[in-house]
């Protein structure tokens, strides 16, 4: 098959260790004789599966018992709401960095005061806020610490004294943190983990049984910690390609993840800060390592340049609506190649 180099935001570009592993499972799944999407998810090669899934989770991030993690459903904007549920009890606090963000705001109010303490919506989400309050009494703060569509991404860590929940469906596992300083994360798969139809949330447990609501029960995220991802036939495919590229990650060393994806973003951002055809939209100190989001200065020759772009076997490089121009999503499993290959068409263009 030619290459195709796979900017997609997502679904997004997978490790081929993790594709080849599901092609395999496909057929025959741990040697049963059966593919994995026709084994009970409660047998024993899947149950082995999920709780590897779960222990990987744990040791990249250097997590003890006092954390736990699921495997969900419903993608991160399910999320929006399930945060809101089980942690909201009087006031939350809110980052509105672009959509994602704001759509998170939009559903917590559904259950209980929301103070939107930073924004930068008011130049169209091209920055990152940093001086902003944390109030002391909010129950949490939650967080969107990659914007996906407008191309910004979060370089620090907020200090924060209240419980911290962070959406990272886009650049989880692509650099080091410190996950102990959060109280819950949240990722949709099919960014930067594997395909979509599965959500990973890492969780401190201590968090839960704060609120007095009565919480239906799929949305409890009590009961899918007791039933350990089972309480419900889990996505079995997506969960094993999922645990396949956090092999890929455990393999290869987030330091190393992170030393690539910074040796990429380097290469594309210079060439668009060079190159007098192309323009950035965010500002520099808060450039996303994950999705860079550029425009040609005469947007009337966009098309010749996505007509270049295919001509390269680039795929997935146009901008989302709400920005125009162009996205170029460099996730974990992207190659520097791939980036070198979009620099030579900006070049010859």
């Amino acid at each position: 098959m030619t290459k195709i180099h796979n900017f997609s935001a997502g679904p997004a570009i997978l490790p081929q260790s993790a594709i080849n592993a599901g092609v395999e499972a496909l057929q025959n799944f741990a040697g049963t004789g059966l593919s994995i999407l026709e084994v009970s998810h409660r047998g024993k090669e899947f149950v082995a599966v999920m709780d590897e899934a779960r222990a990987i989770v744990k040791r990249l991030w250097n997590l003890g018992d006092d954390y736990d993690v699921m495997y969900l459903q419903g993608g991160a904007s399910m999320q929006f709401l399930m945060t809101a549920v089980n942690l909201l009890n009087k006031k939350a606090a809110y980052i509105d960095t672009g959509t994602w963000a704001s759509n998170a705001i939009k559903e917590a109010k559904r259950y209980g005061e929301v103070s939107v303490i930073a924004s930068s919506k008011d130049k169209n989400y091209n920055y990152i806020p940093k001086d902003f309050v944390i109030p002391s009494d909010a129950d949490y703060l939650h967080y969107t610490s990659n914007n996906t569509i407008f191309g910004s991404q979060f370089h620090f860590t907020p200090e924060c004294e209240i419980p911290m929940v962070c959406d990272m469906s886009s650049d989880i596992f692509s650099r080091n943190i410190d996950a102990k300083k959060y109280d819950l994360i949240y990722a949709g798969a099919q960014k930067n983990l594997g395909p979509a139809g599965t959500t990973l949330v890492v969780i401190k447990k201590d968090i839960l049984g704060r609120v007095e609501r009565e919480i239906p029960t799929m949305l409890n995220y009590q009961v899918h910690l007791d039933k350990e991802s089972m309480f419900n036939t889990p996505p079995v495919f997506a969960v094993y390609v999922t645990l396949q590229t956090l092999k890929w990650i455990e393999e290869l060393g987030i330091d190393q993840i992170e030393k690539n994806n910074i040796a990429k973003a380097n290469c594309l951002y210079n060439e668009i800060d060079r190159n007098e055809k192309f323009s950035g939209t965010v500002n520099k100190e808060d450039r996303s390592l994950m999705n860079a989001t550029f425009l040609l200065n005469d947007e009337s020759q966009n098309e010749r340049f996505l007509k270049a772009c295919a001509e390269a076997k680039i795929s997935g490089i146009k901008g989302h609506r709400s920005v125009g121009g162009f996205r170029a999503s460099m996730y974990n499993a992207l190659s520097l190649e791939s980036v070198e290959a979009l620099v030579d068409v900006m070049k010859n263009f």
